[in-house]
C-alpha cells in the first residue's frame, strides 16, 4: 500500500489526509454506469452525485484500513458532502487570489510520496493505475491539498502573533506544561455557526449531546468522529496523534488534566462550536528536559511570493543570489538588498537559534549545514529562503529554552484555534444550495 505523509512541511506540505484515501488497500471494483446529478451549489460551482459517491467510496476505504465501523449511511454521505462543500470554499478562494501551485512545486511532491514509499515515480504509477486511480487524478488531489495548505499559511498561521506578556502568563499558570510527559488524545467538534440561531444552537447541541450519550453508552469514539465530526481529521477518528501538553489546544490540556486513559470530557464550548475530547494514552514521566542545547548562529535571505511573483520566480532569484554567495560575494550585503525580512537590515542575522525557534522546513534545511555552508532555496509558510550557517554551539539555555518553547507552544495553539474559527466564518459566508433527495 502506498503511504502518502498526513502532514508535509516545508519540504513536503500538511494535510493529505484526503489524498491518503485515493490509495485502495485493494484494486477499485468497476463503477456501473449512473446519472449524475446535482447535489449541492457551492457559490457559483455545484457537486455532483459522482464527486459524492466517489469521496464516500475513499473515505470507506480509508475507515477500512484503520479497522474502524462505517457510520450509517446517510448520516456519512451527508458529514462528506458538508466537508467537499467547505473543500470547494477555499478552493474558491484561492483561485479568487490568485493563490496556485506550479507544476515544478507539484512534481517535487509527488517525488517525495515516492520516495517514501521507496519507489521510482514510474513505479508508482504503475502502483496507482492498478489500484484503479488515474494518474491525472492523483495529481489533481495532490495539487489541491498543496493549496489548502497554503491557503491557511497565507490567511491563519502568518497571521499568528504571541506577545511577551502571553509567554509570561503561559509560565506562570502552567508549570508543567514543559515537562516530557505526552497525550494521544482523539476529539469531536459539532461546529456552529457564528450567526447561528436559536434553532441552529439547539439543533446543534442536541447533535453533541446524542454523540455524548452514544460515547457514554459505549459506542465506537472513532466511529462517531468520522460521523458527526466537522474537524479536518474526522476520517482519522479525530485522532490529534501524540502531542506534549504544551502542543495541546488549552481546552484540551485542561479537559485532559486528571482524566485517565480511555475516559471521555463532558461537552466543551469554544468560539468555533462543541468539543468532545477522548484521552486514549499517555506517557512519559513528566520530568523536565534536559538544560543543554545545540545552538545555531544563522542568517538568511527571504523572497516573498504574491500575486505576481510566483513560487518559480522567488525560486529562481534565491538560485541567482546563492551562485552569487558562492563565487564570493557577501551574503550580509545581499540580504540587505533582497531580504523581505526584518532581518534585512542586520544582514539576514538572526542571531543563535535554538532547536524549535524556526519553523520545521527551515530548521531541518538549516541543521543540514555546516558552518560557512548556504543553503538551496527552501520554501517556509513565510516565503522562499536562502539560509546560511555561521556557527554552533552548546548552550546552558534552561529560562531562554522554556520562553522558547512556550513561544512555539502559544502559536500553534493559536495557530489552530484561528484556523478552526476562520473556516467557521468563510463556510458562513458561503452561499451553499443542497439537493439531496431528502432536501
Amino acid at each position: 500500500m502506498i503511504r502518502i505523509p498526513s502532514r508535509l512541511s516545508l519540504a513536503l506540505f500538511a494535510g493529505l489526509s484526503c489524498v491518503a484515501a485515493l490509495l485502495p488497500a485493494h484494486a477499485a471494483t468497476p463503477r456501473t454506469v449512473e446519472v449524475d446529478r446535482i447535489v449541492a451549489v457551492v457559490n457559483n460551482e455545484v457537486i455532483t452525485t459522482l464527486e459524492l459517491r466517489d469521496r464516500v467510496q475513499q473515505a470507506s476505504r480509508q475507515l477500512a484500513r484503520q479497522g474502524t465501523a462505517l457510520p450509517p449511511a446517510e448520516v456519512f454521505e451527508r458529514q462528506l458532502l458538508e466537508r467537499l462543500v467547505l473543500e470547494r470554499a477555499q478552493l474558491q478562494l484561492a483561485a479568487e487570489t490568485s493563490l496556485r501551485v506550479d507544476d515544478a512545486t507539484l512534481e517535487r511532491a509527488i517525488a517525495r510520496i515516492a520516495e517514501n514509499n521507496r519507489l521510482s515515480l514510474t513505479d508508482l504509477r504503475l502502483t496507482l493505475e492498478k489500484d484503479g486511480v488515474s494518474w491525472n487524478r492523483f495529481r489533481d488531489q495532490i495539487r489541491s491539498e498543496i493549496l489548502l495548505t497554503r491557503l491557511r499559511e497565507r490567511e491563519v498561521d502568518s497571521r499568528v502573533v504571541v506577545t511577551d506578556a502571553e509567554i509570561d502568563n503561559f509560565l506562570t499558570n502552567n508549570p508543567e506544561a514543559l515537562s516530557g510527559e505526552e497525550f494521544q488524545i482523539a476529539h469531536i467538534l459539532v461546529r456552529v455557526p457564528e450567526s447561528a440561531d436559536l434553532k441552529q444552537m439547539s439543533e446543534r447541541a442536541a447533535r453533541a449531546e446524542d454523540v455524548a450519550a452514544r460515547l457514554r453508552a459505549g459506542e465506537d469514539f472513532g466511529r462517531l468522529a468520522a460521523a458527526y465530526s466537522d474537524a479536518p481529521d474526522a476520517l482519522n477518528g479525530g485522532d490529534l496523534g501524540w502531542r506534549k501538553r504544551d502542543r495541546l489546544p488549552a481546552m484540551f490540556a485542561d479537559a485532559v488534566r486528571g482524566m485517565k486513559p480511555g475516559e471521555v470530557s463532558q461537552i466543551m464550548r469554544s468560539a468555533a462550536g462543541l468539543h468532545i475530547v477522548k484521552l486514549i494514552d499517555k506517557r512519559g514521566s513528566g520530568a523536565a528536559e534536559a538544560q543543554q542545547m545545540q545552538q545555531t548562529r544563522a542568517r538568511h535571505i527571504l523572497i516573498r511570493t504574491s500575486e505576481i511573483l510566483t513560487d518559480a520566480d522567488a525560486e529562481s532569484r534565491l538560485i541567482g543570489l546563492r551562485e552569487r554567495v558562492v563565487n564570493g560575494a557577501s551574503f550580509a550585503d545581499l540580504a540587505k538588498a533582497h531580504s523581505a525580512d526584518l532581518s534585512s537590515a542586520k544582514g539576514g542575522d538572526l542571531g543563535w537559534l535554538n532547536p524549535g525557534d524556526t519553523v520545521p522546513e527551515f530548521e531541518r534545511a538549516m541543521d543540514a549545514l555546516k558552518p560557512g555552508e548556504v543553503s538551496p532555496p527552501v520554501r517556509s509558510p513565510f516565503g522562499w529562503h536562502l539560509i546560511q550557517v555561521e556557527a554552533r554551539r552548546t548552550q546552558d539555555v534552561s529560562d531562554e529554552r522554556k520562553r522558547n518553547a512556550a513561544r512555539n507552544a502559544l502559536r500553534e495553539r493559536k495557530a489552530d484555534e484561528a484556523y478552526e474559527e476562520w473556516l467557521r466564518q468563510l463556510r458562513d459566508r458561503t452561499y451553499v444550495e443542497f439537493r439531496t433527495e431528502k432536501d
